[in-house]
């Protein structure tokens, strides 16, 4: 038998690593035991597959490392229902069967330290079909054809960008992988690299070679140390195989390729502020044009997609652009990877068709909302995206779609809310993250944003006033159609759709000095319901202040003056006589 303990990032933190070592230790020799990355299902890690000698898998979830000696007997016997107990069940399957998978397609499946798993899954094909049987022109024609584009947020025609740099003035052109993935909740590049990193440097190269770049570039945060170190194999093996630098597969082709660890500056995911950075220089963004295809790394033609991008470029050029086409919308061809993230029964890598709508996604897909709680929002497209209401489930991912709701496909982050979230402080939230995250190269972001965060700030502690609202939209749209990059241009885009589609918060917190979700500290108010209250003194003596007063077996009281708002009263009330308004 074969078994296949899942080692993405999201694995080895649930235990994944000790899971494989006590499987080592326990499992007989004439039993195969080997990792593979992420297969997406990140809420029942750690992940181990069993495939029987005929190919059939058996998936054991949740394992810890003292499951280990069961499923060794279980594996030696034969027999896996010993370990039923571990068996997912029919309900999970459906997360990964209402999915369809291209740029994930490997992710989990193959371990990616081996090159050797990654060419038994046709790797490496579509490089050679390309190189062998195709111009330059004949590729960034198939990529137009399948409608592919660029799936780090701006969503370009890919075909576009290549064919642009291909027919810039000159000789040496660069061709460069994004993957400075800096949203909050995000983690598909991270997953890819981790998961599947011959398949990026398979679509790299092809990109490469359209282009006509003789070096790639892949930019990556240091903060992903795991993805760095499977690239860096990845990058070894290939050149072993003669599978990358010159004259890949004996051919008049050379490519190398290197890695430049950044160091996790959400503004270099701006294309021309990761060239400076490339350069050495601090990541601030250039003015446009030129652009990047004319003039981009030391100023040479330069071609940046984002890692899905390149994901799916090998499956496209394998079988035609036409079928990648076939599937999404109109306007959004193929599929989109998203981080299914927050409030959420089942979080994890989501890879769907455009075209589904966000409740396929969210209660199709990820189960629902945690707890059973009720549906309230889901952020889209990370600091730069934007809330969308319950009233919007329905609709359709889709690069139009999502823009008529004020919010962004963005790199795929889909952050869900519940009852209890409190929409002034989401947008409060993710404008202090723009704020500190701006370069400060343009005073319309650096001014502004950090203006709008201090009147947000002000509204969550209580002492927001009559014309904030106002005077936030007007700096929404000041910033948004006055910053020189991305960043300050779509930075806006979290406050305007929170008073777009809950601005009775907002009023409730000016007006009422009142959080209705009971999430802004400053705005609740503790109280004991006397009918409820057994007088324990439970609360009184955990109450870090000695805000409450009251005899054993009495109703207590809390004084409003003393009490610091801290909660722990009510968290520890068995009675559920705190109440916090």
């Amino acid at each position: 038998m074969k078994i296949v303990v899942g080692e993405g990032s999201c694995g080895i933190a649930a235990g994944a690593a000790k899971v494989y070592a006590a499987l080592e230790k326990e499992l007989a020799p004439r039993h195969e035991l080997t990792i593979a990355g992420c297969i997406g299902m990140c809420y029942l890690e750690p992940i181990v597959d069993v495939y029987s000698d005929s190919g059939e898998l058996t998936r054991l979830v949740q394992v810890s490392e003292t499951d280990a000696a069961d499923i060794a007997r279980a594996v030696e016997s034969g027999d896996l229902s010993a370990v039923e107990r571990l068996m997912i069940t029919d309900d999970d399957k459906a997360f990964l069967s209402k999915q369809t998978r291209i740029a994930l397609r490997h992710c989990g499946v193959v371990n990616p330290e081996n090159i050797d798993d990654y060419l038994g899954d046709d790797g490496y094909q579509a490089i050679k079909k390309v190189l062998t049987t195709m111009t330059p022109e004949q590729v960034i024609e198939e990529i137009k054809i399948s409608g592919l584009k660029g799936r780090g947020g701006a969503g370009f025609p890919t075909w576009f960008k290549w064919n642009a740099a291909r027919t810039a003035p000159g000789t040496e052109k660069y061709l460069i992988c994004n993957a400075d993935e800096g949203d909050p909740g995000a983690f598909m590049d991270r997953a890819v690299i981790e998961s599947d990193p011959h398949n990026l440097i398979e679509g790299m190269l092809i990109g490469a070679y359209a282009i006509g770049a003789k070096e790639a570039i892949v930019y990556v945060r240091a903060e992903y140390p795991l993805a760095i170190k499977r690239l860096e194999k990845a990058m070894e093996q290939a050149r072993e195989k003669g599978l990358l630098g010159d004259h890949i597969l004996g051919t008049d082709f050379s490519c190398s390729m290197r890695i430049k660890a950044g160091a996790g500056a959400f503004v270099c995911g701006e294309e021309t502020a990761l060239i400076e950075s490339l350069q050495g220089e601090r990541g601030m963004p250039r003015l446009k044009p030129p652009f990047p295809a004319a003039a981009g790394y030391w100023y040479k033609p330069s071609n940046i997609n984002n890692v899905e991008t390149f994901a799916n470029v090998p499956w496209i050029l394998l079988n035609g652009g036409d079928k990648f086409a076939a599937m999404g919308t109109p306007n959004s061809k193929g599929t989109k990877v998203f981080a299914l993230t927050g409030k959420i029964k089942k979080g994890g890598l989501v890879e769907i068709p455009m075209g589904m709508t966000l409740r396929d996604v969210i209660f199709g897909i990820g189960g629902g909302i945690r707890d059973d709680r009720e549906f309230k929002a889901v952020q889209m497209g990370g600091p730069s995206g934007g809330c969308i209401p319950a009233d919007k489930l329905d609709t359709i991912i889709d690069y139009g779609e999502l823009a008529a709701t004020g919010a962004i496909m963005g790199s795929g982050g889909m952050v869900v809310m519940d009852e209890t979230t409190c929409m002034v402080e989401m947008a409060r939230f993710f404008l202090d993250f723009t704020a500190k995250e701006s370069c400060g190269k343009c005073v319309h972001c650096r001014l502004g944003t950090k203006r709008m965060l201090e009147i947000l700030t002000r509204i969550v502690s209580g002492e927001g006033k009559e014309g904030d609202i106002e005077l936030l939209k007007e700096l929404c749209v000041n910033v948004g159609s006055s910053a020189l990059c991305g960043l300050g241009q779509t930075a806006p885009n979290p406050v305007l759709t929170t008073i777009r589609y809950f601005r009775n918060e907002y009023e409730d917190h000016i007006r009422n000095k009142r959080c209705t979700a009971h999430q802004c500290t400053a705005l609740l108010h503790y109280s004991i319901n006397s009918d409820k209250c057994t007088g324990c003194t439970l609360c009184s003596r955990k109450c870090p202040v000695h805000a409450i007063s009251g005899t054993v077996k009495q109703p207590h009281a809390i004084d409003p003056d003393i009490c610091i708002r801290c909660g722990q009263c009510k968290t520890v009330c068995r009675f559920g006589a705190v109440q916090a308004e």
